[in-house]
């Protein structure tokens, strides 16, 4: 299984399959953000992290131009974040509050984050076929999770995606609805549950806050 992964997380960071994303993470980490100007931009596709045993898998849209784009590893280095780790953290997923760059010490106890696309888009609006380019991918790193019980999914995009994955697989005749907190039972046995995306939006304007997303990680605990 280890094996398959190594060679999956080897595939994910050389492909160019899709010509539109790998031109921009180029650009993106050519031109760099000024407070970042002396780093090296890893500038490449961001594969998932996390314990292949993981029981929880958290799944976001894409990595962030200035986060994951630059330091290769998903929701690190970028506000959104910021603080979706303050939140796995008070839930004791995470066993430190920030994620800054790869080598900065975190873990995460039982948990595999992800992103269903793993270049950053434009404008963060990847087009649907680099979304079908990717969800081979998906598909993959959901195989390699054996012991996956709950999967989380930040914001509309990633749990419309997570579904078309279940739909290829299996006939669902329920109308799944994105509401956040909403859980719903997959065909083989996970459970899915909705939540907004830790942004920096959703953060200002209160349609999150670090109590409700922590609550609602805890119970993610409790059902696994």
């Amino acid at each position: 299984m280890m094996d398959n992964y190594k060679n999956l997380k080897k595939k994910i960071i050389n492909c160019k399959k899709c010509t539109r994303l790998i031109k921009f993470s180029k650009k993106i980490s050519f031109e760099k953000r000024k407070q970042n100007l002396h780093e090296n931009y890893w500038g490449k596709p961001v594969p998932g992290f996390g314990n292949l045993n993981s029981k929880l898998m958290i799944v976001g849209l894409a990595p962030a131009a200035h986060g994951g784009t630059r330091t290769g590893r998903a929701f690190t280095g970028d506000k959104s974040g910021d603080f979706l780790f303050k939140c796995l953290n008070a839930a004791n997923i995470s066993n430190q509050a920030f994620s800054k760059h790869i080598n900065d010490g975190l873990k995460l106890n039982s948990t595999y984050i992800t992103n269903i696309l793993k270049c950053v888009p434009p404008g963060d609006k990847p087009n649907i076929d680099e979304l079908i380019n990717c969800s081979s991918y998906f598909d993959n790193e959901i195989s390699n999770l054996i012991n996956l019980k709950v999967i989380i999914t930040l914001g509309k995009v990633a749990f419309d995606n997570c579904i078309k994955f279940y739909k290829k697989q299996y006939q669902i005749n329920k109308k799944l609805i994105f509401k956040h907190g909403k859980k719903y039972m997959l065909p083989d046995g996970k459970i899915l549950i909705a939540s907004y995306h830790p942004s920096p939006r959703n953060v200002n304007t209160k349609v999150i806050n670090l109590t409700m997303m922590k609550k609602l990680f805890i119970r993610a605990k409790q059902m696994i």
